[in-house]
């Protein structure tokens, strides 16, 4: 009986010179693909974060308005890590973040101030594939990223913003869902995977919480673990994959 064949997935798209990455909480994007981001900022590229809020409601133990600052602080240095300096926050509540016209309007402005070709941001499907179920935060934002991508060059959609000196932006060309089932791209993640686990790391009172397991044993099994799955599909090397999104 033949074996069947893996489908390869294909390289990123290269010709870019910034991004914005628009995700729900502080270490989503540590979780889902910062080796890739340190590869392109290692190549001069320009990446900058925006969450949707500040993982108030993350950590049990901790009253929101206690958590909110720590997990700030965790993410700019997790985020410094992989050499991006530009991180904002949108204050939207954890845990309820609501898919609708105003998420769009912060997330398109956020376009609109940062104007990139590339924007990125995490799952929005239901699951994370099979029966692993994803988070309304993450479904909302996602989607509403998606949305915006577009939102974001129509003067007529948020004419407000417009008013308020955010021109239109329409040079988005693709948007890159980190963490799908069904990704259709990826990045070699050997020159960054070493940053991506010390940025993972700077989430370490949000990690202990989660485990009992060493902080950074944890760390590096997960993220080797997904990058050498991933790796199956992109010729052998380990890989930060994307479902890519064409504009």
């Amino acid at each position: 009986m033949t074996e069947p064949t893996i489908t390869q997935l294909e390289p990123m798209p290269g010709d870019w010179r910034r991004a914005l990455a628009v995700v729900a909480h502080p270490d989503d994007l540590e979780y889902g693909c910062s080796a890739a981001i340190a590869s392109w900022t290692d190549e001069g590229r320009e990446v900058a974060y925006v969450l949707a809020t500040r993982g108030e409601a993350g950590i049990d133990t901790l009253p929101p308005a206690e958590c909110a600052p720590l997990r700030e602080r965790e993410q700019r240095a997790g985020a410094a890590v992989v050499g991006v300096s530009e991180v904002e926050f949108l204050d939207h509540r954890d845990g309820v973040v609501e898919y609708g016209t105003a998420l769009r309007r912060d997330i398109a402005a956020a376009i609109r101030r940062h104007r990139p070709e590339l924007v990125i941001t995490m799952n929005h499907r239901d699951t994370w594939g099979g029966v692993a179920w994803n988070t309304p935060d993450h479904v909302a934002v996602g989607r509403a990223t998606l949305d915006a991508a577009a939102d974001a060059g129509n003067r007529w959609i948020f004419p407000e913003l417009t008013e308020q000196g955010l021109e239109p932006w329409n040079g988005v060309r693709w948007v890159a869902v980190a963490g799908s089932s069904s990704p259709t791209h990826a990045v070699d993640a050997t020159p960054g995977l070493e940053r991506a686990v010390r940025s993972l790391l700077e989430h370490r009172t949000y990690i202990e919480v989660l485990t009992e397991e060493d902080p950074e044993t944890y760390v590096r099994r997960f993220l080797t673990g997904f990058a050498r799955a991933a790796g199956e599909r992109f010729g052998g090397k380990p890989a930060v994959t994307f479902e890519v999104f064409g504009r």
